[in-house]
């Protein structure tokens, strides 16, 4: 969350972030809640003092006295029980307008208000050249049974689907694939739950943004999530403690994911590109204020170098103010070619949240006068499985129908160089 201080000293700049990212927010009406607030907090205090000054008042007096002066505690006593039922109104106002605020923009984000806004800062790789018909992800796995979408829509419903045979080897390898690559950079392997409390998914600040897009388990009994990204058990790790940041703590891990897609209706359909459940590659990195710019490039750097190892095109995006998020500073994306769709689709996300969610998961480290300040933590998803596969399949295909097995992968396909 924003730190308070920043609206009320710059309600002008705050009130510009909103709008570059296309926010309905009313910062000045949002400022006279948070006077009416303070100016409260003090009259109750007030009369907390009133009170507990009376209080040990009365023991001491006489017989004659006490009558008026417990009349009077009782007057203060009825006032305070009122000003404390409005306070507990106006704090649950307070609070559900100021979780709505997003957090600083970073200098160097890019601005716009649509997703044609996003930048193109760089591009690797050459777009492929077919002299055969190129065929989409889904007709080559449902031709070679790797896919099965009505098996699992008669299973579980539509936008899931069952993966099989060598396309199962191939997200295999390409976790391993991205494992390896992660640990021998330092992040320190995990195998996070992805099932959460909501104090997890509100710390992480997912709530209250995106509840629609979010699927609740045993509402009632056991109040579970399942998570949208495991960056919400991994950040909420370390919820409400301080760190050891003589160095930067990392994470890499991989998990399923599950998105109730609210609001994708008819959108990507076919195959494997949008669904419910799906599995990423994906780290966490949580370090000092001073050093989460270095940081951001680095884990951007890494994801890079991940793809460009499997020699797939892609073009790297400045994600601009709109299509950041609330919890987000600054993001990159790399989006893949997908010659089917003649098209850059987004496969990786890179964030800098700098203190948005240690504010709210209360992770502190100590700096070098020993005062207890905010972490900054960053998130990014290394490889979006499905979408990579789709990516490799389109890419790699040959006019039999075949796909080949990009050469980092192949040790991790036992030696396959074309399924």
């Amino acid at each position: 969350m924003l730190d308070i201080k920043i609206i009320r000293e710059n309600p002008e700049m705050v009130q510009d972030i909103a709008n570059k990212r296309n926010l309905t927010l009313d910062v000045a009406a949002f400022l006279v809640l948070d006077t009416k607030k303070r100016e409260l907090i003090t009259t109750v205090d007030d009369l907390r003092a009133l009170k507990n000054k009376v209080s040990k008042e009365i023991p001491s007096l006489s017989n004659e006295e006490k009558p008026a002066k417990i009349a009077e505690m009782k007057k203060v006593w009825d006032e305070l029980k009122k000003l404390e039922d409005d306070q507990k109104i106006l704090d649950e106002q307070w609070n559900n307008e100021y979780y709505k605020f997003p957090n600083i923009l970073d200098e160097t984000a890019a601005i716009g208000i649509t997703d044609e806004d996003n930048t193109v800062e760089s591009t690797y790789g050459d777009i492929p050249k077919f002299d055969f018909p190129v065929k989409p992800h889904y007709e080559i796995g449902e031709a070679k049974e790797w896919i099965d979408i009505e098996k699992w829509s008669d299973v579980s419903g539509a936008r899931f689907w069952y993966l099989k045979g060598d396309l199962v080897l191939l997200q295999l390898a390409l976790q391993n694939y991205a494992i390896t690559k992660l640990t021998a950079k330092g992040f320190n392997p995990m195998l996070p739950p992805v099932l959460v409390r909501e104090k997890a998914m509100f710390g992480t600040g997912f709530f209250p943004a995106d509840e629609d897009g979010i699927y609740q388990v045993n509402p009632g009994e056991d109040n579970l999530y399942l998570v949208w990204t495991s960056e919400v058990p991994v950040t909420s790790y370390h919820g409400w403690e301080t760190l050891d940041l003589e160095s930067p703590i990392m994470y890499a891990w991989m998990s399923p994911c599950f998105r109730r897609e609210a609001g994708s209706a008819g959108k990507d359909t076919r195959g494997i590109l949008r669904g419910h459940q799906f599995d990423k590659v994906e780290m966490v990195v949580f370090c000092k204020p001073e050093d989460s710019q270095k940081m951001h490039n680095f884990m951007v750097e890494t994801e890079e170098e991940i793809w460009q190892g499997l020699k797939i095109p892609y073009q790297k995006m400045n994600v601009c103010s709109w299509d950041l998020g609330n919890p987000a500073m600054k993001k990159y994306d790399l989006e893949a070619w997908m010659p089917a769709q003649e098209k850059f689709r987004e496969v990786t996300s890179c964030s800098n949240v700098g203190e948005f969610q240690s504010r709210r998961l209360g992770i502190k480290y100590k700096d070098e006068n020993g005062k207890s300040q905010y972490v900054h933590t960053l998130n990014g998803t290394v490889i979006a499985m499905s979408r990579c596969m789709i990516a490799i399949i389109e890419n790699f295909q040959t006019a039999e129908g075949n796909v080949k097995i990009p050469e980092v992968l192949v040790p991790f396909m036992g030696g396959k160089t074309e399924i």
